[in-house]
């Protein structure tokens, strides 16, 4: 059918394009390009010719003559359709003139007949893709292609035709309204467009209803406003609605084309509801012995709303356990959460009973006429019996004990029951943790507490013992309470002396002169405190050196009797002190007190007390004294190392018997490490092997020279000068031969064992010059006849 009627409607509209053409053909006219203003219809602007003055505008007769300016869209026909024709009046008959088209689709969608100036469109146009087209139009002489007039340019419209639907460009539509709302409250608006064109006709205008929905919601034909229709919507029992729109072109009439959408309406919830229990009494147990704050139970009120509409706020507002139970409200699941708020006992309340009411938080005033937004229930609570630990007469016992307290007294006792119904025995014991030493015991029948082992109250002033009662009928059942034993005092310790046990006296210090003041401790703590009382030992009560001030500080001053005293005669006194306390009994303590003598300066400031300073040499202070003893101590040591290297230089030299007495010659030509180099040579190989069967081959040699013996030295002075004392000692040791160490000769003429020859050495041999024969050198072979040459030569020269 849509096909037909568009053909229809073409066929109507190209018959009213060429009656308008015809009578229009006339009034049409060309607008040059270079015009300076816009021409009215029926003028025309021309050029005087083409090279006048741009600058002169004059009135001309009209020189063109338009066609149609308008094609309509979507048209397709077998042939192309004529949009209109371009003609001047400066067309001769001869038909010499050219007629070009340029501009947007020209040679493409727009043709130009360049005879006739008619102008075809080539194509089926879509105004909603391109409504107009600017084109320029100009006539050529067509054979010097030279402008008969200045371009003229004018615009072809596409005119519309109802080809498309109205579009909802922003669905899908969501929108929200409060439940029970009045009718005619505005939900959402919502606007369809149409791509026709909005001033040609009625293709673009829309027209809205709705084609599901009803009677629930409406929707307002021109604005497109979807309101309610229906009073009291309830949320509870519908929630979505889905509302179909159609919006509908032509002004809603006969053959106007239309689109559909559809919005999603929901409804938001409002508190219309209350609360309400699911039951009206509920039943709960607990165990005599839950903790306080565990949960006994929960209960809840339903509420047909959501959100913070539903929620709820739980209280107990009646019941006999009002102190012993409390109620919270669990905001992920709204329930009423019922925990335990003060420790039961079956033993004295068996149940409790309970009023609980749930009411909403947020309540709408709007409906606060249908009532109050509560509701309430009962909750009776039973309360179990359970097998309960025992339980102690007191959470903590403080008790006391003398230390001087006898063995197996007792200290104290503790008191536990059990709880329950069946009250089962309790035994008692002591935690050895909290009791290492064993100083303590306990009856485990009857509770008592006794002492195990001697208490000191200076060691320990506290015992903190944990006591375990423990049911007889069943083990794992028990308990623990503190018990703090504070040791009380006795007086069972002797003050002492708390400061220095030593006294400085000036030799120059005068009778009365107070030495030193001293004071005492004592380890006891009595309750009335301390007070310590002086004296002198009754074998010196009458001390001619000393005597004692008691201060009233509990301290005692030790003064001199006399002055003059000498370190020469005495240099340390003892004192012997006693100092008892307050106590019963009274205890007490000797102390001796060291005095020394002191030499001191004229302000009292000590400054030696050692007896040996009188017998130092007058002007030497110790410091000195010192030095010089140790500058001794270095002398006497560089002295004695000296003395034991001379030594070593000297050792004797290796003597053998008289038949292996030689003479050698023994030439180094280098210096060598000297008698600590070991490592030049191996000197046992020089060494006669015989020589160590028990014979050292060393002589030590004794000087013939008779050293006239050395006069005493005169005593030293005071203040002799040690260095130059030292030095002539040494040399006088040096220069005296006939003390040892003496010099020693060292042999070394030992050639070895196995030789055929024998021993060369002149030394050797007992006999004489004349009698040896040195012929048989010769036949040892030639390197020896020289030598047997020269020592024959030798004997000759003797002889003659």
């Amino acid at each position: 059918m849509m096909p037909e009627r568009l053909g229809t409607m073409l066929v109507d509209m190209q018959a009213r394009l060429v009656l308008a053409w015809i009578s229009v053909l006339p009034l049409m006219q060309p607008i040059p390009l270079d015009a300076p203003q816009r021409l009215q219809e029926g003028d025309v602007l021309t050029l005087d010719g083409l090279n006048a003055d741009a600058g002169a505008l004059n009135r001309a007769k009209r020189g063109w003559v338009w066609n149609q300016m308008f094609v309509l869209e979507e048209f397709s026909g077998p042939e192309p359709i004529l949009v209109g024709r371009l003609h001047t009046d400066l067309d001769p008959a001869n038909r010499n003139i050219k007629y070009i088209l340029s501009g947007e689709g020209a040679g493409t969608i727009f043709m130009i007949n360049d005879l006739t100036g008619d102008i075809h469109a080539m194509k089926r146009l879509d105004r909603e893709e391109k409504a107009e087209y600017t084109l320029t139009a100009q006539a050529l002489d067509r054979e010097t292609d030279n402008p008969l007039e200045p371009p003229s340019e004018f615009i072809i419209k596409v005119q519309d035709i109802n080809d498309n639907a109205p579009d909802f460009p922003d669905e899908p539509y969501h929108a929200t309204v409060p439940e029970m709302s009045p009718v005619g409250t505005s939900v959402l608006g919502i606007t369809a467009t149409d791509a026709d064109d909005p001033v040609y006709g009625n293709s673009a205008k829309l027209v809205y209803s709705i084609l599901e929905g009803q009677p629930y919601f409406s929707i307002e034909p021109h604005t497109g406003i979807i309101r309610t229709a229906l009073p009291n919507m309830d949320r509870e029992a519908r929630e979505e609605y889905l509302v179909v729109i159609q919006a509908k072109d032509m002004g809603g009439h006969m053959g106007g084309l239309s689109g559909t959408t559809t919005v999603t309406i929901t409804l938001t919830d409002v508190n219309d509801n209350p609360p309400k229990f699911t039951q009206s009494l509920y039943h709960l147990s607990v165990l005599e012995d839950m903790p306080v704050g565990d949960i006994v139970g929960r209960v809840k009120a339903n509420d047909r709303d959501i959100g913070q509409n539903a929620r709820s706020l739980y209280e107990i507002i009646d019941g006999d356990g009002l102190d012993v139970f409390e109620i919270t409200t669990d905001s992920q699941t709204q329930e009423g959460i019922i925990a335990l708020k003060k420790a039961l006992n079956f033993e004295i309340k068996k149940s409790y009973t309970l009023k609980v009411e749930a009411g909403n938080t947020h309540i709408d005033p709007r409906f606060i006429s249908k009532g109050p937004f509560k509701d309430t229930a009962a909750v009776k609570i039973t309360v179990d019996d359970a097998d309960e630990p025992p339980v102690f007469s007191l959470p903590t016992y403080f008790l006391e004990v003398r230390e001087n307290a006898a063995f197996g007294s007792v200290i104290g006792e503790v008191l536990a029951r059990d709880p329950d119904v069946s009250d089962s025995s309790v035994r008692y014991s002591i935690d050895r943790h909290t009791d290492l030493e064993r100083l303590f015991n306990i009856n485990a029948d009857e509770g008592k507490i006794t002492l195990a082992k001697p208490l000191d109250r200076e060691s320990d002033v506290w015992h903190n013992i944990s006591i375990i009662a423990m049911e007889t009928r069943n083990h794992s059942q028990i308990s623990r309470t503190l018990v703090a034993i504070k040791v009380l005092d006795v007086n069972d310790n002797a003050p002492v002396l708390s400061s220095q046990s030593e006294a400085y006296l000036c030799e120059n210090g005068k009778s009365g002169q107070v030495i030193q003041t001293v004071s005492a401790t004592d380890r006891d703590d009595p309750k009335t405190g301390q007070y310590f009382f002086y004296s002198l030992a009754p074998e010196i009560s009458r001390n001619p050196n000393f005597t004692i001030k008691n201060n009233a500080d509990n301290s005692v001053s030790i003064l001199a009797r006399h002055s003059g005293f000498s370190r020469q005669k005495q240099d340390v006194y003892f004192l012997p002190l006693i100092v008892s306390d307050s106590g019963t009994p009274p205890m007490s303590s000797t102390n001796t007190l060291t005095i020394r003598v002191c030499g001191c300066s004229a302000d009292g400031s000590v400054q030696s007390c050692n007896v040996e300073a009188f017998v130092l040499p007058i002007g030497l202070s110790m410091g000195a004294l010192i030095a010089i003893l140790a500058c001794i101590i270095l002398l006497l040591v560089i002295v004695v190392l000296f003395v034991t290297l001379r030594r070593h230089k000297n050792e004797p030299l290796i003597i053998k018997d008289d038949e292996d007495v030689r003479e050698n010659i023994i030439r180094y030509d280098d210096e060598g490490g000297g008698e600590e180099d070991t490592e030049a040579f191996d000197i046992a190989t020089l060494q006669n092997p015989d020589g160590f069967n028990g014979f050292l081959p060393r002589k030590d040699i004794k000087p013939d020279l008779q050293f006239v013996p050395r006069q005493g030295l005169p005593p030293v002075p005071n203040g002799v000068d040690v260095d130059e004392f030292i030095n002539v000692r040494l040399h006088d040791a040096d220069v005296d031969p006939t003390a040892p160490p003496y010099d020693s000769i060292q042999i070394y003429g030992y050639e070895g064992r196995g030789s055929a020859a024998g021993s060369l050495s002149s030394l050797e041999t007992t006999s004489t010059d004349s009698e040896q024969n040195f012929d048989y050198l010769k036949e040892w072979g030639p390197r020896f006849k020289k030598l047997g040459d020269m020592y024959a030569v030798g004997e000759n020269d003797r002889e003659t």
